[in-house]
């Protein structure tokens, strides 16, 4: 996994865990981590791999990142960049949620590109062509990005979810919305009978948490368990 210096974020979970069975039965969040769960379905699998990096991927795809990596230039077709496929324009969360999975320099501002006649064709490849003139698409034009609406700027527009809500957040990353009923459901699926056994625990999170969640999303049904409290000594 890629060494990168962590941003501070105001994103925690408090998580519910059986001490007993060294298990994490469930966690509260806000709108911010699960907005933080929502994104990583749309992330591009190439972006995946290299926010890992493909040595730690489970599987082949690390060999076939790379293998796009290596391969020559002139194996491949004019108009093809390679890093359409390598680092794919991710839609990622704004606010304390995009923190969890990259930093600010890794999120590109979105740049779109005409011809020198301006013609109305834009592309986000400079080396697209033109339809009309046969030229390439070089010339940076401004992009402007949707204002923020009177929701967005309460902190309610923005993302996936709405923040009015206490979202829980199942060991294998199920959400629903949290209430009482659901937390009693709980402890008794997980047959719970000494409550002493319970304890709570408010863990803040930061990229290198985000990424293990990430990371562990791919491989295991028992994320919080695994990013959180590890492996069960002996």
């Amino acid at each position: 996994m890629a060494t990168t210096s962590t941003p501070t974020t105001n994103v925690t979970l408090k998580l519910l865990i059986d001490t007993k069975g060294h298990k994490v039965l469930y966690a509260e969040s806000g709108k911010e981590f699960v907005d933080f769960l929502f994104t990583i379905m749309s992330l591009p699998v190439g972006t995946v791999i290299r926010l890992l990096s493909k040595d730690s991927m489970v599987g082949s795809l690390g060999k076939l990142y790379d293998s796009i990596e290596s391969i020559g230039d002139i194996y491949m077709l004019p108009d093809c960049n390679k890093d359409t496929l390598l680092k794919p324009k991710a839609v990622i969360g704004s606010g304390d949620a995009s923190l969890l999975l990259t930093n600010e320099e890794s999120v590109a501002q979105k740049k779109v590109f005409m011809c020198v006649n301006y013609h109305r064709y834009v592309a986000d490849d400079p080396r697209a062509i033109c339809p009309q003139c046969r030229n390439s698409l070089s010339t940076e034009v401004p992009y402007v990005a949707p204002q923020a609406t009177t929701a967005e700027s309460s902190g309610g527009g923005r993302g996936y979810v709405k923040d009015v809500v206490t979202y829980m957040i199942m060991d294998n990353l199920e959400v629903k919305p949290m209430s009482t009923i659901s937390c009693i459901t709980m402890l008794n699926k997980f047959n719970v009978k000494e409550v002493g056994s319970l304890e709570e625990k408010v863990v803040h999170l930061g990229m290198d948490e985000g990424l293990k969640l990430l990371k562990a999303s791919l491989e295991s049904n028992s994320v919080l368990t695994n990013v959180f409290l590890g492996t069960k000594e002996a």
